[in-house]
């Protein structure tokens, strides 16, 4: 008797949205040059971040002059709450309109987001602002950091492929600029003055269709005693930025092996792979990749190529990297891969014939 698989789901369409405020990475060092006045020395040291980060555009929902005062947490997650739900408005639309289908017409609704609080969730939020039936599924996400993009969009996967037929919103947000405190002296919130930006993705994904790449599965791995790598301290007035220097030779020493064994358990190898497509977190930590996997020095151009045009965007930025590879005729298979607070590295394997 042969074993009947569920059909995997389809993203039939993929959309980016990005605030409006556009910051070149000069303006920024400058600006962080009055802020870190204090620590002129430690700056000093450190200030060539900024050139070797990769990064010469990000985009913000704040301008730049508002990065010189002090915020409280109830008024940075008033922002929160009025930008990223006009970014996943925006999102949503555009894919509602690529994939040529009504909010009617969408069964469920998952939102990603780790850079701010929303109780009614962002979701919630959403309905209100355009028609979805009222019996639609909900599914809000937080705390996944830079891997919520991938390990989110594995979670609806499975949901659409448990239900054949049933289409699913996926939305993605992160509004990195507003956890920065002008008051946090610390190197992590220095390096993120040269590194994270604003933006929003979205996609369709359907049960039984044929349009679109086909979400062949996806996989994770936390590693032991690796809690203190990536995360928030939170704050009284907001969340404080942790990551680890140590990332990039994390990712040289144990990323090649955890990505090896998704792969093996997947039934293909990386030779198999026709496009990589990881969350760029920057600059190091692609050229870890490159190196440790052994990959041509083009490989991930794309990937290179968002980080200097966007910066990170956290759990967004993959989907950014994505919408550039496809538009770019990327056919065959591909494998999505982020890292994020856990310490956790997620996958995603999916194959696409034009």
């Amino acid at each position: 008797m042969e074993t009947s698989y569920p059909p995997s789901p389809r993203l039939r369409a993929l959309a980016t949205a990005v605030p409006p405020y556009k910051l070149r990475q000069e303006d920024v060092e400058a600006i962080s040059r009055k802020i870190f006045a204090s620590r002129s020395e430690a700056f000093d040291r450190m200030r060539a971040i900024y050139g070797n980060a990769g990064i010469e555009t990000r985009y913000s929902c704040v301008e730049l002059d508002w990065y010189l005062e002090d915020h409280g947490w109830p008024e940075r997650n008033e922002l929160y709450l009025r930008n990223a739900l006009d970014l996943i408005r925006r999102a949503a639309q555009d894919c509602l309109a690529q994939a040529a289908l009504s909010a009617e017409e969408i069964d469920g609704i998952a939102v990603v987001s780790t850079t701010g609080i929303a109780t009614p969730s962002l979701d919630a939020l959403l309905i209100e602002e355009l028609p979805f039936r009222r019996d639609i599924q909900r599914l809000p996400i937080f705390g996944l950091g830079c891997a919520g993009g991938v390990l989110g969009l594995n979670r609806v996967a499975d949901l659409a492929r448990a239900r054949s037929g049933t289409r699913w919103l996926f939305l993605v947000v992160e509004l990195c600029g507003l956890t920065f405190r002008n008051q946090d002296l610390s190197k992590s919130n220095i390096v993120a003055t040269a590194l994270f930006g604003d933006g929003a993705a979205g996609a369709i994904l359907e049960s039984g269709g044929e349009i679109g790449p086909a979400i062949l599965g996806g996989g994770e791995h936390t590693w032991p005693g690796s809690l203190d790598t990536m995360g928030w301290r939170l704050r009284e007035n907001g969340f404080g930025v942790l990551f680890s220097r140590d990332i990039p030779d994390l990712v040289s020493n144990l990323f090649p092996e955890v990505l090896h064994a998704f792969l093996y358990a997947s039934g293909t190898r990386l030779e198999a792979i026709d496009n990589i497509v990881p969350h760029p977190g920057g600059a190091k930590v692609l050229s870890a990749m490159t190196q440790s996997l052994g990959l041509p020095e083009d490989a991930l151009q794309h990937a290179h190529d968002i980080l200097r045009d966007y910066g990170n965007m956290s759990a967004a930025t993959v989907f950014f990297v994505l919408e550039r590879c496809l538009a770019a005729g990327a056919s065959g298979s591909l494998l999505l891969s982020a890292l994020g607070p856990g310490f956790t590295a997620g996958f995603t394997l999916l194959e696409h014939d034009e």
